[in-house]
């Protein structure tokens, strides 16, 4: 097996796309767990701000010093003891109207503060961009023992400063997107070491073919084999007729076995192009609904063009659709019928429709009927949840579409023609 097989084969794609999903989910994740630092890091700025501010705001000693002369000198050194040890950006004491008693620069102190000072008496935290930039802040209001308004304090942390509290917290969220990694790569080596052991090297669309090969051998198997027992059958009964001496009898039931059959013949060869392997098919299925009691109905337009399916494909499409129409037909209350119809579009391309009598497709499952794995038949039943979604695969892969309408249940598959 050359390497270029393995890097294409099913096992090696199935390693990329878990491997690739679960690069995308660490990702994701990772981009979570620090849009989460980032705003762990912000409410706790809002309520350190706010409990330093309300903390200053309550000490006696500060309102006292706005309410009398020198109010700088005796606060500034309060503010910047408060500064290094709450790990705070700048605390700005200032009176009623806004001027700064208090600053990180000794400069600014004099000047009106650059935020929001409220109408009432009451506590906002804000983002607000001042002298040093954008900031988180908290301002209080200062009151007297009396109950009036005697200043302001302001508590602010800079968004750079936040953003700097988010570094520590980087090696754990590194170390969690580490570790899911490659949880996510050992599960996407099981995987591929899974699906190696049952398609080996083999490409995901030879894995298709084998599936697509498997489904028509068994569903032209099952046409031939109830047309083989109906023509014993009847050969049965002619022969004991005709040693009965009953000859007209015998030459009633073979010559009513060859013109059923004959009547479908005539159909698949009056196509322009037909496909002799759906045609065979499409007899022995006639053979298989006259065995299960149900009407069978074939309508083959002759200027229906042959699909660009491959034989086996062809089979895979037409006997699953006409399989899920015979078990479905069989199962319900007469009459019993399914109906087969090929005919050419008016954009020239093939349309294969298979109708049935039967129950139809509850209305919350009708979503699901494609998916593979899924079906409506007992958990028992052959080939459970494969037919219909490899159709839709078979379909797709043409550039055609397959439509399921009720009632009555029709599935009509529509394929690209090929090409004179």
């Amino acid at each position: 097996m050359t390497e270029r097989t393995r890097l294409s084969s099913a096992a090696s794609r199935v390693f990329v796309v878990v491997a690739v999903s679960v690069a995308a989910l660490v990702a994701v994740l990772a981009g979570l767990l620090v849009l989460d630092a980032q705003r762990a890091a912000r409410t706790e700025a809002e309520e350190v701000t706010r409990a330093v501010a309300s903390s200053l705001a309550a000490m006696p000693e500060v309102a006292e010093s706005l309410s009398g002369a020198g109010a700088s000198d005796r606060l500034q050194p309060v503010a910047e003891e408060v500064m290094a040890g709450a790990n705070v950006d700048f605390v700005t004491i200032m009176t009623p109207d806004g001027v700064r008693v208090t600053h990180r620069d000794p400069a600014e102190i004099g000047r009106p503060y650059i935020g929001t000072i409220p109408a009432d008496a009451v506590i906002v935290t804000e983002e607000f961009t001042g002298t040093l930039g954008p900031s988180v802040r908290t301002i209080v209001p200062i009151d007297a023992p009396s109950g009036d308004l005697v200043g302001w304090v302001s508590v602010g942390v800079t968004v750079g400063s936040i953003a700097s509290d988010i570094v520590p917290r980087l090696p754990f969220i590194l170390a969690i997107a580490l570790a899911v990694l490659t949880a996510g790569l050992i599960g996407a080596m099981l995987a591929r070491r899974t699906t190696r052991l049952v398609a080996g090297d083999l490409p995901a669309g030879s894995i298709r073919d084998a599936v697509a090969s498997y489904e028509s051998v068994r569903t032209l198997g099952e046409a031939l084999r109830a047309q083989t027992h109906e023509h014993g059958n009847r050969m049965h009964t002619a022969v004991s007729l005709l040693e009965l001496g009953r000859t007209r009898e015998a030459i009633e039931i073979l010559t009513e076995t060859s013109r059923q059959s004959q009547a479908l013949v005539d159909q698949v060869a009056a196509r322009r192009d037909g496909d002799p392997t759906v045609g065979a098919l499409l007899l022995g299925k006639a053979a298989q609904a006259r065995e299960r009691g149900v009407d069978w109905t074939a309508d083959i337009d002759p200027a229906a063009p042959r699909s660009i399916l491959s034989p086996v494909d062809a089979v895979s499409v037409v006997g699953n659709l006409i399989d899920n129409a015979l078990d479905a037909a069989a199962a319900g209350d007469a009459p019993r019928w399914v109906r087969v119809t090929f005919a050419p579009t008016d954009d020239g391309m093939l349309r294969i429709e298979v109708a049935d009598s039967g129950g139809g497709v509850a209305e919350e499952l009708r979503e699901r009927i494609f998916e593979h794995g899924f079906s409506t038949k007992p958990a028992d039943a052959d080939g459970r949840g494969v037919g219909l979604a490899l159709v839709r695969s078979i379909v797709q892969s043409t550039g055609g579409g397959i439509r399921f309408s009720q009632p009555p249940t029709t599935f009509a598959a529509t394929l690209p023609a090929r090409r004179p």
